[in-house]
């Protein structure tokens, strides 16, 4: 180990010693109040110390406040270097600033708000190709350009002012545009496969409520069929009391509304009532005097043994 590192592990003297002029530096620089005790010091190099003050900052626990020393070769004067304030070992700090690209999660877009897709974005892919390529003889074109520099010859035979005027054609924009598929990108392979793992995790087979249905959408008479290679897994339902209203759902999913579920019993109605008018049925006004449990004795008798 050389002289100079090991000069500049120990700390300076002088400098190690200037803690009030660090304090006050800090004092200065920090609102007043939140400068606490002198916690240590760090040697930085020859003549050069930071000293650590405690933060009593609301929200800034673990942090310090670090004042950095110095002294020129020769001098007895100890001078300011900066003030800073840093987080020490157990600071509390801010969670990775991560992008907001990552940070987005669905149902975040409200309305008004953009989201910008990335030219790479592998769940797209262009919709056409071929859109500014020029005609395979046109002189802008690399074949022609790849002839002219072998054969070292002009692009053009004459001056342009003699040269009879190229006919216009028309663009594959313009072509696409009117055959309904002015789409830049389209979605991709990677794009639909993970669009068709999202739907069938969320309305698929393994749901509970697919679980417990008495038969699949595939049966079903609210089920809106779609076109597309999607719709070979994939359709739309119709029913407005189903769970999946208004959703694009497996084929594989069910709920209990389905079109083709046991139908309810209807309530049982009572028979009509039966009037026979033709008879009398005879209804006493008393009972017969056999009739009951109680023994048959006059009203004094009655009377004697305390009965109304």
């Amino acid at each position: 180990m050389s002289a100079a590192t090991t000069r500049s592990r120990t700390p300076d003297r002088l400098c190690a010693e200037a803690v009030d002029l660090a304090r006050a530096s800090a004092e200065e620089a920090a609102a007043p109040g939140v400068v606490g005790e002198h916690t240590g010091l760090v040697s930085e190099g020859d003549r050069v110390v930071t000293h650590f003050f405690e933060c009593k900052e609301l929200g800034y626990r673990g942090w310090r406040w670090a004042v950095t020393v110095a002294r020129a070769s020769r001098a007895k004067i100890v001078t300011l270097d900066e003030v800073v304030l840093l987080p020490g070992p157990d600071a509390l700090l801010a969670p990775e600033w991560v992008p907001w690209s990552e940070r987005l999660r669905p149902g975040d877009m409200g309305p008004g708000d953009l989201l910008p897709t990335d030219a790479e974005d592998l769940r797209l892919e262009p919709g056409y190709t071929g859109d500014d390529e020029p005609l395979p003889n046109a002189p802008v074109s690399e074949e022609m350009a790849e002839l002219v520099e072998a054969e070292d010859a002009e692009v053009t035979p004459s001056a342009p002012a003699s040269l009879p005027a190229v006919p216009a054609r028309g663009s594959i924009a313009a072509v696409a545009e009117e055959l309904g598929m002015r789409r830049a990108r389209v979605l991709s392979r990677y794009g639909l496969h993970v669009a068709a793992d999202r739907w069938e995790e969320s309305y698929g087979a393994k749901t509970p409520m697919a679980q417990a249905a008495p038969a699949s959408c595939v049966s079903c008479g609210f089920l809106v069929p779609i076109g597309g290679s999607l719709g070979q897994a994939f359709g739309i339902c119709a029913n407005e009391f189903s769970p999946a209203d208004g959703r694009l759902v497996s084929l594989a999913y069910g709920c209990g509304g389905h079109s083709e579920a046991a139908v309810m019993p209807k309530p049982p109605r009572p028979a009509p009532p039966v009037i026979d008018e033709t008879t009398v049925d005879p209804f006493p006004l008393r009972p017969a005097r056999d009739s009951g449990s109680v023994p048959d004795v006059s009203d004094e008798d009655a009377a004697e043994l305390g009965h109304s």
